[in-house]
């Protein structure tokens, strides 16, 4: 039993003439009645009464009716399905991303999708710094990634941010008061810092900028996300060294201070193996295309 026999019964049904039916169906009126005579071949039970003046459903075939619409649809939807998916415009996208810059990202390129395809969605899975990111890309275990270090051969990139670094002290420690603060100031603090074992671009930085200024930081507690980090700040644990827009992020007793001179920029960038062959994947691309503007690479 096969879907184009009940489209078939149903043309014939609608139009109660052979003729006219294969007409609408734009095939051979021949065809047209073998499938409809497998049809009731297979159901044991004839659909149609066929004189040389009319033709007319059956008990069997009224019983049928609503049942075969019902199918074809089904069957529609399923034809619908397959064309959005072959298009681009349905599917699974699995994103990993972290930090307040990719907390942002999301948000943006989230809202672009929701609304210009919302058949697309975006599976989310935060805490993933670039490190562990661009691993989970090349092994297929997510579509994009949200990045700020560079890529290797065969995953290719949008720059869609550049960063610049900022601290984030205790609004009651002594270094709040200053306009800015250079980095060799923090010599003697205790830092707040994401883990080491997830590969964060801004924990490398801290490391950099500190060995730059001559010493090695005490990293007295690490923090999983952003918002852990300030919150453990404002609680005067210690200090951090984050991204300028996690300044948007409003914590009790958190101060934030440019950091001087670091001659520093974190490029952010969105992240995709070259061989993904997703169709969503590639829509979701083009969309981040739209919503975020050009950067000019430093």
């Amino acid at each position: 039993m096969e879907f184009r026999q009940f489209e078939a019964f149903l043309a014939v049904a609608e139009e109660l003439h052979f003729g006219r039916a294969a007409e609408k169906l734009h095939m051979a009126q021949p065809a047209l009645s073998r499938s409809i005579r497998l049809l009731e071949r297979e159901l044991g039970t004839e659909l149609f009464e066929r004189t040389t003046r009319k033709v007319r459903l059956t008990p069997s075939g009224e019983a049928l009716l609503e049942p075969a619409k019902v199918i074809n649809v089904h069957v529609d939807g399923v034809k619908r399905i397959a064309r959005s998916a072959q298009q681009g415009e349905i599917g699974l996208v699995k994103v990993g991303f972290a930090g307040t810059t990719g907390y942002s990202i999301m948000s943006i390129l989230a809202r672009e999708v929701s609304r210009e395809q919302p058949g697309i969605s975006l599976a989310l899975q935060p805490q993933m710094y670039s490190g562990e990111a661009l691993s989970m890309l090349r092994d297929g275990e997510i579509d994009l990634g949200v990045i700020s270090s560079a890529a290797p051969v065969g995953i290719s990139t949008l720059l869609v941010r550049n960063e610049t670094l900022v601290v984030a002290v205790p609004s009651d420690h002594a270094l709040a008061d200053k306009d800015e603060v250079g980095v060799g100031e923090l010599r003697d603090q205790r830092f707040i810092a994401y883990p080491a074992s997830h590969g964060s671009r801004v924990r490398d930085a801290m490391l950099s900028l500190c060995a730059t200024a001559g010493f090695v930081p005490h990293v007295a507690q690490e923090a999983p996300d952003p918002y852990s980090m300030l919150a453990l700040v404002g609680a005067g644990v210690g200090v951090a060294i984050v991204v300028g827009s996690s300044s948007h992020i409003q914590v009790d007793g958190v101060t934030y201070r440019p950091l001087v001179d670091t001659g520093m920029v974190l490029p952010i960038a969105l992240a995709w193996r070259d061989s993904n062959p997703s169709l969503a994947l590639r829509t979701v691309v083009a969309l981040a295309k739209n919503a975020f503007p050009p950067v000019a690479c430093d």
